[in-house]
This record gives C-alpha cells, structure tokens and sequence, in this order.
C-alpha cells in the first residue's frame, strides 16, 4: 500500500477488486444475551443479539457486521448494515435486521442482488447502509454506496420493501468511473406537505473534491433526478437529510475545511439552497487509533426542529477527551450554541463518540423526548491494547434542558475483538429510532470470538430503552479556545486484492 494523499476526516480507501465467491445461506436471527458492563453508572442486565456475519469470503474480515442505521414506522423497526468487512473498505452485503411488533421480536438477513456475494449482484462491495419509509408508497428504503475499486466504478443504490423483510433488486440512484462516499437517505413523511413522497439522497463526489450532491425520487424510489449541488458547490462528506413537516429539507454535513455545515430546500429538491454554519468541531483524538470521526448525527422532533449531534473537546480544558455535544435549528439556516450531553464530569477522563442521537417523533418542543446512544472509553488514557469499549445510553425529556443517570449496555470490549479499518471499527455512525416513546438503535459488539475464528462482531440491541430524563443540566459553557485538534486521516490505495 501507498499514502497519496491526505483528507482532513474519515479514511477513503481504494480496493482492487475480489473475486467472487460462494456464500452460507441466510441463517435465523439468534437471540443471545451478552453480560451488560456497569463502568461507574447503572446497568442493563442484557443485550439481544441481532444478526452475525454468514459471509466466508477469505479477503474480508469474516464474522464481523458493523455501521448500522435504524428507522421506525409505526410498529415496525427496520435496522441496515455492513456485513463482512473488508479493511480496505467495504463489506459483502448489507444486511437487514427487522422487527414488526415493536421490538419484542426480530428476523434478520442481507439484501439481494447488490454485490456477487449475494441474490445476483454485480458489485464487489457495498458500503454505508442508510434506511428510510416512504409512507405515500408504502415502501422501506435502503440505501448503500457500491464499489469496485481500484479501476471503478462506484455507484449510490436503493433497495425498496413493503415490509422490511421481503426486498427487491436494488435500482441505481447515479454511477460514476470515478468516486462516491457517504451517502444517506430519507423520505417527506407528512401528508399535508406539499412534496409529500418525495425522497431524497445526498452523497459526495470524491473524485470532484468531495463536491455534495442530492438526487430526488417522486416514485417510491423507483427513478432518480441527477445530481444536484447546493447553491455554494460545498465540498464535505456525511449529510445526512431530514424532511420537515412544512416539505423543507435540512441537510447538516461536515464540509472539507472541518465545519459542521447544513443547506436547504424549500421545493422539493428542484434546488438547494448555499450551506450556512452550524459549528465548527474541537475534537481529540480518540484513543487506541479507533477510526472515529466528527460526522454529525442528524434527527428531528414532531415539529421539525433538526438537532445535530457530534463528539468534541470544547468543554475539557485542554481538549483532553470528547463529549457528546449538539445544536438545534426550526428553520436549518439558525442554529443554537453547542450544548454538552452531561454523561459525565468534564474531568472524567471518559471519550465518548459516535452518537446515536434518536428524537421521539410524538413529542416536539421543550417537551421533546431524546434518546442518546453512544461508545465510550472510560478511561481516555490507554493504548490500542489496553483500552476498553463501551456502549452507553442516556435521555432527556425536555429538549436536552436536562438530562438523567447513563446506562451502560455493553462491553468492556479489547479493540482487538473489533474489525480493522483505519483502526478498530465499530461504524463511522449508528442510530436511535424510537416506537412508543422507547427509544431502539442496533450496535457493533466484539466478543472473544469461538471455533478458531478471528472475530465475533455482531450486530445487538438492547431493546427499548425509555427517554425518562433527569435532572443534571446540560451546559453550553465554560469553552476552552484554542483547542480544537480536528484531526486527519490517510488516503490510503491499495494495489493488491
């Protein structure tokens, strides 16, 4: 392998291509229960387990599913993701983990007809998994980023179902020979808009810069606009689209130069508006070379105020370690000052990442419901062989005003037990979607793996987890300046399969 060159975020990796293989047959979702780690707060007594990797492709990372989202429509919780990792980007199939009945039972499986490995496909590798509902089309979506790499091309897929068990073929949102990351879907899902059934997916054109593009959908997800830039042609990666009820689109991403940025629009997707500031990220890096990043996480209340969650270091002195921060907009033009999640003291030592940042969809206002996922390390001072992997959960009740007592649901886990990619690799995202006013998400977990193999990551669940809330206050200050060590990762292309 070479470094050509650097980015300022998350590593972007060429891959030559792989041959195609035989693969196991879907197996039934297992239930097992994984003994939760308490590490100083209280504890739930037991994670579900979800799905497992059935893939035995020798060139990817075998018994390892990782970087979930999850959506929720009524009673039924669809949750994606990457199965078999490859360390050089990519998984061989995206699968599928849904439950019908509001979490009480699941099935699980991977989506056809996208890569070789599975249904017919025709791509390598499938990548960054995104779920949405249309509920003018009746129809589940997910999204993911197919490639074939070094020699391209790359492509930005969506697969549909009625149920989120049954899934089509995947149609082609846009194809390129040069490059795509990080692309992230949603749907209009209030009747009374006036683009209702519209969806929409953003993606970044690596081979222009990371230039940011939306394509729209007026069918369910059958057709695809071309791309579409905002006004200002920004450059970044990880939008992640939200639809309020008035029809206007919020779309907050990370731009190149490291801001937390978000643009707009008000007809449809027929054009977008020129991004505004959000915040810009102070953020350490994370211990153990885990590959983390500072990719904002995105909901919405039942009103359409868009919060935006990150990891950052503005309120440690000295940038020591992260928390989990926000903003909040009505509009995605006018945005709040960066509060503090309170999981801890600032003077903990903890770095926590990768938040799961779910806002009941019922509630809106100062009454709004906040269910918080999260990893963490409880101790920041430790080595890739040394620290130890959480994964917590906090809420608030009202609007993030006030926050209650953090739960830990699982780990300790050895960065050794997780997928190699730029680092130990539990996802560069995972979400929180909430049914009857609990709040879900699907999490990466590595244990000591059995039979001889190298890895046992799986895809888990703790159930619903109520949004009771508590009383330590959230913070916006004190802010330390001079900080900020947004950090960078290598481009790094590979020459060999």
């Amino acid at each position: 392998m070479s470094v050509l060159s650097a980015r300022p975020h998350l590593a972007r990796l060429a891959l030559a291509a792989s041959a195609s293989l035989a693969v196991a047959g879907l197996s039934a979702a297992t239930a097992s229960a994984l003994p939760a780690h308490t590490g100083g707060s209280a504890a739930v007594t037991q994670v579900t387990r979800l799905s497992a990797d059935p893939y035995t492709n020798p060139k990817a990372e075998h018994a390892t599913e990782v970087e979930p989202d999850i959506y929720s429509h009524g009673n039924t919780i669809v949750a994606v993701f990457q199965t078999g990792r490859f360390s050089s980007g990519g998984s061989d199939d995206i699968g599928w983990a849904t439950s019908t009945d509001g979490g009480t039972t699941w099935q699980h499986g991977f989506l056809p007809g996208i890569t070789r490995h599975q249904g017919g496909g025709v791509w390598n590798r499938v990548s960054d998994p995104a779920i949405a509902y249309d509920p003018k089309a009746g129809l589940w979506l997910a999204s993911g980023l197919t490639l074939d790499l070094p020699n391209g091309p790359f492509g930005v897929t969506v697969s549909s179902s009625t149920d989120g068990i049954t899934w089509q073929k995947p149609v082609t949102v846009s194809k390129t020979s040069g490059g795509y990351d990080k692309n992230w879907i949603t749907c209009d899902t209030t009747p009374s808009s006036p683009h209702y059934g519209n969806c929409y997916v953003e993606w970044d054109i690596t081979s222009n810069g990371d230039q940011v593009v939306m394509s729209t959908s007026t069918d369910g997800g059958t057709t695809w606009s071309a791309p579409k830039s905002p006004a200002d042609t920004p450059h970044g990666l990880g939008g992640q689209p939200l639809v309020q009820p008035s029809g206007t689109v919020v779309v907050p991403f990370l731009s190149d130069g490291g801001a937390i940025r978000s643009f707009t629009s008000t007809n449809g997707g027929s054009s977008w508006n020129a991004s505004v500031l959000v915040a810009n990220p102070q953020v350490a890096i994370d211990p153990g070379g885990i590959r983390a990043g500072d990719l904002p996480q995105a909901e919405e209340d039942g009103a359409g105020k868009v919060y935006v969650a990150w990891e950052d270091c503005r309120f440690r002195s000295g940038c020591s370690s992260n928390d989990i921060v926000y903003s909040d907009s009505s509009n995605g033009t006018s945005w709040s000052s960066v509060a503090r999640v309170p999981i801890d003291s600032v003077t903990s030592g903890a770095d926590h990442f990768n938040p799961g940042f779910g806002v009941d969809p019922a509630t809106s206002g100062a009454a709004a419901r906040i269910g918080l996922y999260y990893y963490f390390f409880p101790n920041s001072n430790c080595t890739v062989s040394t620290c130890q992997l959480e994964v917590g959960y906090i809420s608030s009740a009202n609007a993030g005003s006030s926050w209650g007592t953090p739960v830990t649901l699982a780990g300790p886990m050895k960065l050794s037990q997780l997928a190699q990619a730029g680092g130990a690799f539990v996802g560069d995202y995972m979400g929180s979607a909430f049914v009857s006013g609990s709040a879900y998400s699907s999490f990466a977990v590595g244990v000591k793996p059995a039979n001889g193999e190298k890895y046992d990551e799986g895809m888990y669940t703790a159930g619903g987890l109520p949004a009771k809330g508590g009383r330590v206050k959230a913070a916006t200050g004190p802010v330390y300046p001079g900080t900020s060590r947004h950090r960078g990762i290598p481009v790094i292309l590979s020459t060999s399969p």
